[in-house]
């Protein structure tokens, strides 16, 4: 049986790591976001801000990362495996930014179906900057309009997250997949 895939995903600092990590201690197959992994070994090639300097190249990375995390997903022997932000999540981005993108993007998220989309909203309280993370508030709750519109593009129904501990918020999910 294929493992479901859900993906947790939402504009920055809404506190999807946070889910994932919690998840993690409670023993479930989790994937990390892999923005900052893409951010921190631009660095180390001499590309300071890799998203700034080159969008594309930026988020064909992400996508052909993402699209290798749906892959070896489909191949856990877990029955779920949760993901912290998933394909769509690539064009969002770009729509926000006013960026175009190559067709296949679009292929490769039609290509990739995922279970389940859960959303986490911009929330004020727990946000924060960081140096890996370039967006402030407002520019969050624009990104996450873009990631409703993305994912309802593809037809995805999307599960809103409450607001609530993280302890919280991960049993809403696991209860949502009676887990």
């Amino acid at each position: 049986m294929t493992p479901k895939k859900i993906v947790i995903t939402g504009g920055p600092g809404t506190g999807k790591s946070s889910i994932i990590k919690h998840l993690k201690t409670r023993g479930f197959l989790c994937y990390d976001e892999i923005s900052r992994q893409v951010t921190l070994q631009a660095r180390k090639d001499g590309i300071e801000q890799l998203f700034l300097a080159n969008p594309l190249l930026f988020s064909k990375k992400l996508l052909d990362g993402r699209k290798q995390q749906f892959l070896d997903a489909t191949n856990e022997t877990k029955n779920v495996v949760f993901l912290d932000r998933g394909l769509p999540d690539v064009l969002a981005y770009m729509d926000f930014i006013g960026d175009t993108y190559p067709h296949h993007f679009v292929q490769t998220c039609q290509n990739h179906i995922y279970d389940y989309i859960f959303v986490l909203a911009p929330w004020q309280e727990i946000f924060t900057s960081d140096s890996e993370r370039y967006e402030n508030f407002e520019q969050a709750i624009d990104i996450h309009h873009h990631l409703l519109k993305t994912y309802k593009r593809f037809g995805y129904h999307l599960i809103d997250v409450p607001f609530e501990s993280i302890e919280k918020r991960s049993d809403f999910v696991l209860e949502v997949l009676n887990l």
